[in-house]
Order: structure tokens, then C-alpha cells, then sequence
């Protein structure tokens, strides 16, 4: 979905999908998907509101700040992958959390499986491992957070 856009561009579709959510214009589909996320984090829409800031900010793991645009994109991919049950196993776990947390926070934890795949993804030079993934996932939405 994002993969062929560089940062600057992936930035600039957040900001824009928002401003056009703020001014009550016709969304297209994946732009009321990034406006119902940046309405779940009202901590990032001053941010968003200042595209040039928004563009030009690092964040980077010595600063302990969270990178906004990565969590965003990870609240995306969990929502997702919950709605295609793809990997299978995906939608129980978060069904299994959406009681005890609610739907936000029930993606916060799945996102900390998910961050993890993709970090062992990476350091490995392979696809994510699925089957850790879900096995994560399925420690997350049994035991608790």
C-alpha cells in the first residue's frame, strides 16, 4: 500500500487526508481510515496541522520519542489484518482483547507483536515470521498486557 511512496510523501498523505477530514471535504477510503486514526490520537493533530513541521521532523530512537507516522501505520496494519483475519488467528486475538481494553488499546498490545515481527523481519533479511507473530499475539490476548 505504501511501499513505492518515499517519507515525505507518506507524511504528506497524513496531513492532507486530516486537513481535508478537518474542512468536511470527500475523503477517499484510505484517507478516512488515516483521519479515524488521527481522531484516536489527538497528541499528534497539532502536529499534522503544521505539514511543514510534520515533513521535516526526525524522530529517532535517542530522542525516546515515538514516531508518530510508524504508529499510525501500525494502528492501519492492525486494523487490517483484524477486518481479513489475515494471518488467520489475527481477528480471535483481538477479540480476545477488545473486552478487557477496548479497541485502541486492544491495538496497542497487538502492536507490540507486530512491531517485534517486523524487527526480526528486518534484522533477518526474511518475511515475517507468522507463526511467531501469531503465537505473540495469542500470549498478549490470554495473559494480559
Amino acid at each position: 500500500m505504501f511501499a513505492s511512496q518515499s517519507r515525505e510523501q507518506l507524511r504528506q498523505m497524513y496531513c492532507q487526508a486530516w486537513r481535508k477530514s478537518r474542512a468536511g471535504e470527500p475523503l477517499q477510503p484510505l484517507e478516512q481510515q488515516i483521519a479515524r486514526v488521527v481522531r484516536d490520537h489527538p497528541e499528534y493533530q497539532a502536529m499534522l496541522e503544521a505539514p511543514e513541521a510534520a515533513l521535516a521532523a526526525e524522530f529517532t530512537p535517542e530522542q525516546g520519542a515515538v514516531n508518530p507516522f510508524l504508529h499510525m501505520g501500525m494502528h492501519l496494519a492492525i486494523r487490517d489484518q483484524v477486518a481479513t483475519d489475515r494471518p488467520h488467528g489475527v481477528r480471535a486475538a483481538y477479540e480476545r482483547l477488545l473486552p478487557r481494553l477496548g479497541p485502541l488499546e486492544a491495538e496497542h498490545a497487538m502492536m507490540d507483536c507486530l512491531g517485534q515481527a517486523l524487527w526480526e523481519a528486518q534484522r533477518s533479511g526474511r518475511p515475517p515470521d507468522e507463526a511467531a507473530y501469531l503465537e505473540c499475539l495469542r500470549r498478549v490476548s490470554t495473559q494480559g498486557v
